[in-house]
């Protein structure tokens, strides 16, 4: 390979690379916070559930978590 053909391939592989990773940067924005939503949800479960021995349920109701809040942070 002579120079000139040397030179001319290696921008391609930076095109390439530069795609690969805004996919990826993408893919992080939504995925990050996916992924703390279900562990939020898991926790939540499993916090309930299995140390609270409570009905599944209940977990997803408005009214249990306040009652929570609200024997977390009583006067």
């Amino acid at each position: 390979m002579t120079e000139t053909q040397q030179q001319n391939s290696k921008p391609e592989q930076k095109e390439v690379k530069k795609k690969k990773k805004s996919w990826w940067r993408i893919a992080r924005w939504f995925l990050i916070p996916l992924l703390l939503v279900l562990a939020l949800a898991g926790g939540m479960v499993a916090g309930y559930v299995v140390l609270g021995k409570q009905d599944i349920g209940s977990v997803w109701q408005w009214s249990t978590w306040k009652h929570v809040y609200d024997l977390v942070f009583a006067p």
